[in-house]
């Protein structure tokens, strides 16, 4: 296969799975509805981390470790949909369990339960390597684009993880800037209670999303 081809092959594949709805588009626009700018930009970083570390773990076979031995994949399983659920509770927390203080703007009830920077950023590297899906995912699809008649592997694999950065970025920040948006909205008809009601969603989105992965384990 031509390796200019293959690389839109990979391109096109990549962007198929990045784009569907799941647990890091929801990480994203929670922090982004809490947080602002700020939020939302730390967890599309933390996020795209999580991907250059998933090539890293493939690249050493440790993921493929992973898959082959008994209930390990599992166990993973259950980790991240247990991780998952606790930041959908912080986030439905937050949301709906802090008034503001005597005086404050109406967004400042959940803007003081924002995280601090290293949390929010090592939360969505967690995020994204605790989804087992990027696994299965990597394990299918990355190694039949590793090698190239044109590229050494290594020159290969760095193209291939600039292709799941970039499109992480493009997906994922169209959600922080469509977050923004609507956050935007309702600050400018002062609507306090809708960022609460949109941050809370979020988080118990993100619980449903945990339960139902659980549930699939039975």
């Amino acid at each position: 296969m031509d390796a200019s081809h293959s690389l839109w092959m990979f391109f096109l594949l990549t962007l198929g799975i990045i784009v569907l709805p799941g647990m890091d588009m929801a990480y994203v626009a929670g922090h982004a509805l809490q947080s602002g700018w700020r939020g939302g930009l730390l967890a599309l970083a933390g996020i795209v981390a999580g991907g250059v570390v998933h090539v890293l773990l493939n690249l050493s076979g440790l993921a493929a470790l992973l898959m082959l031995l008994p209930g390990a994949f599992a166990l993973m399983l259950v980790a991240g949909s247990l991780y998952l659920g606790w930041i959908g509770w912080q986030m439905l927390r937050s949301a709906w369990m802090v008034a503001a203080p005597a005086g404050a703007p109406p967004a400042a009830a959940v803007k003081a339960q924002a995280q601090a920077p290293g949390r929010v950023f090592f939360s969505g590297m967690a995020n994204c390597l605790l989804n087992p899906k990027a696994y299965a995912f990597m394990l299918a699809v990355f190694p039949a684009f590793l090698r190239s008649p044109e590229r050494a592997p290594l020159a290969q694999a760095l193209w291939l993880t600039l292709i799941i950065a970039a499109n992480q970025i493009v997906v994922y920040g169209a959600v922080l800037l469509a977050s923004l948006g609507a956050l935007r909205g309702q600050r400018a008809g002062g609507g306090a209670a809708t960022q609460r009601w949109l941050a809370g969603g979020v988080g118990a989105l993100l619980m449903g999303m945990a339960a139902a992965t659980l549930a699939q384990l039975r």
